[in-house]
């Protein structure tokens, strides 16, 4: 997203509301999403709404609502939808699937796309948004992580807006010139990510191997769904985002920094060839950079608190520890080889917190999963969809034997 023409992607007020597709409306994305446009009637519609397992709360939301659309997992829960729709008069049409989500993504009745489904499962919808000419507000890490050349390529091709909502990303573009991501010109030096540094930022590294799943999701600052708290904990959210940042700004990996601050007050920062240095502050709110996506090039309310300077007695800075925290070393090599690492990462970080969320798999035990299947998986890189998927998949059965490995022992 290079030097945008906002006038070319806002509905004129005099059509009406711009009307929203929110994909994973089921999560704190979706809740956060929705709470805003709700604070905005006059300005946003919800166009679709979409949840994979939560099915009662998709329904309440649909209920409130009344989108256009709305689209679930499989044939079976869709038909138990569109029964409780007709019962009670929702006049909802309900799809289901990868071709379900890629209809609402694409249609050209939905302005705005919000991605908020977590993991690869949010690359299909994604790519259909992009290819449709949506305004996309990209929440979910992962389809830049496996495509992000070709979605930036593609956006470029069709005219899609692309805007991060990931607080860290979203505080980078406010950062930056108006309109502009790109970072290799506009005298940029570096982009600095912060981290709270997750649950575990001080435990004792031989207690890594005990902590549970309901400790792990328990973030101090954020609430999150529990694969993204898991990946906090890991670190591994943060080796995510600077593979993103590399490809939303046109970055080199070695000029993406990460820097520990826990209060989460400071979402990230860009420093300038002249010594410079622009931060984005705020409530750790995720309302915040959705406020900020769906109002851009606007301000509108969010319903977040003000900071209170007055009771912010310090903001703490220290670096990252890669040897306690060793998947941000591996995204980072990642990133700097190219080619199918990001995507082999991805995969296997997502089978691996899966078993580790199920109790299948030691806490300290994710980062090694994810390494042996980066020395494992040795496929050529292809850019096309089917190749992408072909290594998708390849390094989910390698990261699945090797977790079944471990539990054999």
């Amino acid at each position: 997203m290079t030097g945008i023409d906002a006038s070319d992607q806002r509905r004129h007020p005099d059509v009406g509301p711009e009307r929203v597709t929110v994909l994973g409306s089921t999560g704190s994305i979706g809740d956060n999403t929705l709470d805003v446009i709700a604070r905005h009637p006059a300005r946003f519609q919800v166009f679709a709404l979409s949840g994979k397992t939560r099915l009662d709360k998709l329904f309440e939301q649909c209920v409130r609502f009344r989108p256009g659309y709305a689209v679930t997992d499989d044939a079976a829960s869709a038909a138990a939808l569109s029964r409780r729709f007709r019962d009670l008069g929702v006049p909802t049409n309900v799809l289901h699937g990868s071709q379900g989500l890629s209809f609402v993504a694409s249609h050209e009745h939905a302005d705005v796309v919000v991605t908020g489904i977590v993991g690869a499962a949010g690359l299909l919808p994604t790519l259909a948004a992009v290819e449709g000419r949506r305004r996309v507000l990209v929440a979910n890490k992962e389809p830049l992580v496996m495509m992000g050349a070709v979605i930036m390529e593609r956006a470029a091709r069709s005219g899609a807006t692309i805007i991060p909502l990931d607080s860290e990303h979203n505080a980078i573009f406010q950062c930056l010139p108006d309109g502009s991501t790109d970072c290799t010109g506009g005298g940029v030096k570096r982009l600095l990510l912060t981290a709270s540094g997750g649950p575990f930022r001080t435990l004792d590294a031989s207690r890594l191997a005990d902590v549970t799943p309901a400790e792990a999701v328990a973030h101090p600052n954020w609430s999150m769904g529990p694969k993204i708290s898991v990946d906090s904990a890991t670190l591994m959210n943060k080796g995510l985002e600077l593979i993103e940042a590399c490809v939303l700004f046109g970055m080199n990996s070695d000029d993406v920094g990460v820097v520990i601050h826990p209060q989460s007050t400071i979402h990230s920062m860009v420093e300038y060839v002249d010594g410079s240095v622009i931060a984005q502050m705020g409530a750790p709110d995720m309302r915040i950079p959705i406020a900020h996506g769906l109002g851009w090039p606007d301000r509108i309310d969010s319903g977040a608190a003000s900071l209170d300077f007055g009771t912010m007695i310090h903001l703490d800075f220290e670096p990252p520890d890669e040897v306690r925290f060793p998947c941000l070393r591996l995204a980072r090599d990642a990133a700097r080889i190219g080619g199918i690492a990001p995507i082999v990462l991805n995969a296997a970080n997502e089978v691996a917190v899966d078993a580790f969320l199920e109790g299948r798999l030691a806490f300290d035990q994710i980062p090694t999963i994810i390494e042996s299947t980066l020395q494992r998986v040795d496929m050529p890189h292809e850019s096309t969809l089917e190749g992408v998927l072909r290594v998708d998949n390849a390094a989910r059965e390698a990261a699945r034997e090797l977790v079944t490995g471990r539990l054999a022992r």
